[in-house]
Order: structure tokens, then sequence, then C-alpha cells
């Protein structure tokens, strides 16, 4: 695997560096060998940040973890990258183009049961025209975490969603 590690507010030294590409060299098992693996680490007030990304063809795998130690951040980034790659994995083998990027061990290994996707309830709604105000007062009306609703300017299908710190984030799709 390729490693590309960069800081944000922290200077990578080689002790650092040494630390992710051993942690995540026990990924490889997983990927070819050519893989590319980008690897941010920051740092904000005591907030000690990896973000890690993996591109593979049609699909990016992606986790981030924080603490207060850079180093338990490492370890913890490796267990949340391994758990989202066997969850996924017969979703990625289905999807046969990225399915070429994983290594043939991990396609053939057996998965279990409990990483099956079970959808328990399906709900349909009629999605009126608002401005996105009037989606994030209608979502905290409803007490959820999201709401989706057509955009009345662009008339585009768009969620809206409450982030940490009391703020609200908006998904709009992309052409």
């Amino acid at each position: 695997m390729n490693y590309t590690v960069s800081g944000k507010n922290i200077e990578v030294t080689n002790g650092l560096r040494e630390a992710v590409i051993d942690k995540l060299s026990k990924l490889e098992r997983y990927f070819m060998p050519d893989t590319e693996v980008n690897v941010t680490l920051s740092v904000e007030k005591e907030r000690q940040r990896i973000e890690v990304t993996i591109p593979i063809k049609g699909t990016i795998i992606r986790a981030e973890q924080v603490s207060s130690d850079m180093y338990a951040s490492i370890d913890l980034v490796e267990a949340v990258l391994e758990r989202q790659l066997r969850k996924y994995k017969n979703k990625l083998v289905d999807k046969k183009q990225s399915a070429m990027a994983l290594s043939q061990m991990f396609i053939e290994e057996e998965t279990g049961s409990e990483d099956e996707i079970k959808i328990v309830r399906s709900k349909k709604f009629a999605i009126k025209p608002m401005d996105i105000e009037e989606a994030c007062v209608q979502m905290e009306l409803l007490g959820h975490d999201f709401f989706v609703f057509r955009n009345a300017e662009t008339d585009e299908v768009n969620v809206v969603y409450k982030r940490k710190g009391n703020t609200y984030g908006l998904i709009e799709p992309e052409y």
C-alpha cells in the first residue's frame, strides 16, 4: 500500500509516520499492493484527529477518529476501518469495479450473517417545496436529526441535518 501522511497544525514526525504505517499495515491483507492510503493528522485545541481515506475504484473507504492522544486515535481508526471493510465486503464485491482493488483472499473469506444490512422499516411521504430555514424548523418540530425536502429555490431534493454545537448542515446533489 502507498501511504501519504500529512499534517494540519502538527509536524508529522518519523515516529508518528511509523505508528500510522505500522497500524494501518494490518489492513494490507484486504487490498491490492498498489492501493493508495491518504492519512491526515490534525490538532485542534486538545483534540488529536486522524482521517484516513482509501479511494478504490467506484468507492471511498473513510474513517475519522478523535481523542486526546494521537497514538490512541491511530489505534481507534484502524479498528473502525477494519469493521467497515468487513461490513461492506459483500456490497463492494457486488460492484465488480470495486472488488478489483480488494485482495482475492479477502473477497473469498466467509462473512457472518451479522454483517447483513436489514431494512426493518420503510416510509413514504410527500415532499413539498420549501426553503432551507423552513426545512430546519420542520426537522426540529419532528425531533429528528435530519430532514429530506425539495428545495424551493433549486427544485432539487436536499437534506438538512443537525450537527454538533446546535448548527445545521445541508446536503445537495452534485451532478
